[in-house]
């Protein structure tokens, strides 16, 4: 007999993705449900069964299919966290205490640049200067922004919603408010983007993906309400690849504004971009596995992704309730600093979300940091990279020699593969993952597919080694402030990630080669959990001496 492959519809309604009977109904038909079903299921998970344990079973899959259909009929809304959180720490550490926002003084003396480019590339405390001079207004700020925004889109294709009428309102409100005497701090009256992840009422979140390319998710995401309430005026829903993975979303591959024939990576591709270009002064990204620090190394811009439960999720999309983080990207430390001083802190939604200490003190000395260099065979490999390692042992000492925990960091990440699989199980069900720009094996819908094969036992099996994971990173980093290691891939990425430490992407120097148009060269410092002061220190003076991070593409240069 010729062999049957079932339609897509039938192998949809045999895994759930219709009622209850009608998927028992497909199940019977395409011969599932069966001790065969048992046999290879042993046969992907790498165990044996006998033919009475696979007969055994065949009650026990029908129940479990039963259980299945009975979650999906009352599935949980989008924004619902699992029961459990991951915790960074380990059970017997001991957690510095949260501390309150830090106070930044903003100067008086900044002079108004010649023109409306030199602007564009100020700092935020720089701007912040200038409106409370009463220099420029907020307004003038905003219109300049959404101005490049509009003009530099068509090229960069960073921007998936301007908030045009929206952001004007806002801007004149602040500027009502610093008239009136009401100072809200260093971000009163700055316009800034987001990555569309974030929900925000009256414009559509669309994940950068087809299939919710109108969607309305009407609630303030919680790090966009903490920088409402710093007086920051939000422009533009900026550009992420779909369902934050690579820099292909719904309306074409972002570009590097340094090289507009390069990608901008991913996926927080027009957060990095729009900030590299001088669209905006900083931006909201996240990370789940390199989604700040890839996009900022390829776009030479600077960026912070914080510990682990540093700024509440809620209102973000999610992909990994266990590994998901929100930092921003901006062109100096300080505005790093500033920005992730205001959207920190716990509010009551995010279950992972905690008030934190952050103990960054502006033009500390260095002496006395205590600094390693992760061994990297091969690395560091070019000048740039040992001018800043000589640069830093000057300061604090020799540096130590760190090697990462040896440990299955791949076999981690299903962990990652299973909550996205779950985050955008509808998705997959439905069949409107064919909506998604990329089809091969490593791209989403294949990845959502292959992840339900993950058994809820060896998920756990991961959080185990997980754990193991946290104790032996607090191990490898004892003794340190800062671990200074290459942005590019490696195990550094992977393993803080997986342990929730924080990381910086500073830039240090000037691409050489062909096709970098001059975009700056990036170094990673990692730090401890809750570690970003010393992260901070180390990139605010470095950058008091240097000016790379000030380095402009010369196609917005203008």
């Amino acid at each position: 007999m010729p062999t049957h492959t079932p339609s897509r519809r039938a192998f949809l309604l045999a895994t759930g993705a219709a009622p209850l009977s009608a998927s028992l109904a497909a199940q019977r038909l395409l011969g599932l449900n069966g001790p065969g079903d048992m046999e290879a299921f042993g046969r992907l998970i790498g165990l044996r069964f006998s033919e009475q344990e696979t007969a055994q079973a065949e009650r026990n899959l029908t129940d479990l299919r039963r259980d299945y259909d009975a979650l999906r009929e009352r599935g949980p809304t989008f924004e619902m966290a699992p029961s459990t959180a991951f915790d960074p720490f380990p059970p017997d550490s001991v957690r510095p205490a949260a501390t309150a926002r830090t106070a930044i003084e903003i100067p008086r003396d900044a002079t108004m640049p010649a023109s409306d480019v030199d602007l564009a590339f100020l700092s935020v405390l720089e701007l912040a200067s200038l409106l409370r001079q009463r220099k420029v207004s907020s307004r003038r700020l905003t219109e300049l922004s959404l101005a490049r925004l509009k003009r530099f889109d068509p090229e960069l294709l960073c921007v998936i919603t301007l908030l045009e009428d929206e952001a004007l309102a806002r801007a004149d409100a602040m500027d009502e408010e610093l008239m009136a005497g009401k100072d809200r701090g260093p971000l009163h009256g700055i316009p800034y983007g987001a990555k569309d992840l974030f929900a925000w009422p009256g414009a559509p979140t669309t994940f950068g993906a087809k299939p919710y390319e109108a969607q309305r998710w009407d609630v303030e995401a919680a790090c966009l309400s903490k920088l409402k309430e710093a007086g920051a005026v939000l422009c533009a829903k900026l550009s992420l690849g779909a369902l934050a993975m690579g820099d292909l979303w719904h309306g074409g591959r972002t570009r590097n504004p340094y090289n507009p024939e390069q990608g901008s990576s991913g996926s927080s591709a027009g957060s990095a971009s729009a900030v590299a270009a001088g669209l905006v002064p900083f931006a909201i990204g996240s990370e789940t596995l390199g989604s700040i620090i890839s996009p900022c190394r390829r776009c030479g811009v600077g960026g912070l992704r914080p510990t682990f439960g540093a700024v509440s999720r809620y209102g973000a999309m999610p992909l990994s309730w266990t590994m998901d983080k929100i930092g921003p990207i901006a062109r100096s430390a300080t505005c790093q600093g500033i920005v992730l001083d205001a959207i920190r802190g716990a509010d009551g939604k995010d279950p992972s979300a905690r008030d934190t200490a952050f103990t960054w003190t502006r033009g500390a000395s260095l002496e006395g940091l205590r600094v390693g260099v992760l061994k990297v065979p091969g690395w560091p490999r070019s000048d740039d990279d040992r001018r800043f390692l000589s640069w830093l042992q000057d300061r604090t000492g020799a540096p130590r020699e760190v090697d990462l925990p040896d440990a299955p960091y791949g076999a981690m990440l299903l962990m990652l593969h299973a909550e996205a699989a779950a985050a955008f199980d509808e998705l997959t069900r439905s069949g409107k993952d064919d909506q998604l720009p990329g089809q091969r094996a490593g791209d989403w819908p294949n990845a959502f597919r292959s992840a339900r094969t993950i058994p809820a036992v060896e998920y756990i099996q991961a959080s185990r080694a997980r754990m193991q994971l946290l104790g032996a990173m607090r191990e490898a980093l004892r003794g340190l402030d800062v671990l200074v290691s290459p942005t590019h891939g490696g195990p550094t990425l992977t393993a803080t990630n997986l342990s929730g430490h924080p990381t910086l992407a500073l830039p240090i120097g000037r691409g050489a080669r062909d096709g970098d148009g001059g975009r700056p060269t990036l170094i990673a410092l990692s730090g401890q959990l809750d570690g970003e002061g010393p992260l901070l220190e180390v990139a605010e003076a470095w950058q008091r001496e240097t000016s790379w991070h000030r380095t402009r593409p010369a196609l917005t240069n203008r």
